[in-house]
């Protein structure tokens, strides 16, 4: 195939893009196996010693514990409220459906720092302190958006005769929703699921504004960096990046499989 100049032209921009966004990423996986504390050209040689570091390093482990804590907690969170949210929103006609439905996604066009500083101010008038407790819900807040969003675009294509049929054969609402419903809705929530777990164990605005004194991992890098980049930092970025990356396909995966079907 021959390619016009603006053809051309297009290509090449997008690989350039592709190079800015991703290039750091290689070049940060680099130094984390760089034989050298100093993170500069040319590099001295391979070792795994500062992967071996940072997973001696107690408060990074504490940090990493309490990132999985948060996000996992934030994601059933997201899932147990979500799910039933976006069956209400599809399936039923109520005072106030569009306000509800746009006060939930709101959240997903906002930037980080204003649902921190909104939640953070809410928060000190109920009285709830800052603590991980407040980040779970915070970022289940700031989150329950995509998996409503997504189930709400799987029960879009659910037949809605099998789950008629199923009631006319005496099937409960019940066990009309966990035979037929879930079934056609699960790789939507699996799928929104893994994204909020990502999401959450990689946020930092939101988190900056409600975490006390235990600090999550993304925060604990935040403040690492205050006195320089370190081949320690760059182990734990990687790590955090193949982590976020496989979590990211999976989700993707999921949720293009399931539209399939």
């Amino acid at each position: 195939m021959r390619f016009l100049w603006w053809q051309k032209g297009l290509i090449g921009g997008a690989v350039a893009t592709l190079l800015f966004l991703y290039l750091p990423i290689v070049v940060l996986a680099l130094f984390s196996f760089n034989d050298s504390p100093v993170t500069t050209f040319p590099l001295s040689g391979f070792t795994l010693g500062w992967y071996e570091k940072f997973l001696a390093n107690d408060a990074i482990q504490r940090a990493i514990l309490n990132s999985l804590i948060v996000a996992t907690s934030a994601t059933a969170l997201t899932v147990v409220l979500g799910v039933p949210a976006a069956l209400a929103l599809d399936r039923f006609h109520f005072p106030g459906k569009g306000l509800f439905q746009n006060t939930i996604l709101l959240p997903l066009s906002l930037p980080g720092i204003v649902t921190g500083i909104a939640m953070l101010n809410f928060y000190k008038q109920i009285g709830l302190p800052q603590s991980l407790t407040a980040v779970i819900i915070g970022h289940a807040t700031a989150l329950m958006g995509i998996v409503v969003s997504q189930v709400m675009a799987r029960l879009a294509k659910v037949n809605r005769r099998l789950e008629e049929a199923s009631a006319d054969l005496g099937a409960t609402p019940w066990q009309t929703f966990t035979r037929v419903t879930l079934p056609s809705i699960r790789t939507s929530i699996m799928g929104s699921a893994l994204l909020s777990f990502t999401l959450s164990f990689d946020e930092i605005p939101v988190t900056y504004f409600l975490t006390g004194r235990e600090n999550t991992l993304p925060m604990y890098i935040y403040s690492t960096l205050r006195r320089g980049i370190t081949p320690e930092i760059n182990a734990v970025g990687t790590v955090i990046v193949v982590l976020s990356l496989v979590l990211i396909v999976a989700s993707v995966s999921l949720l293009r499989d399931g539209g399939r079907e």
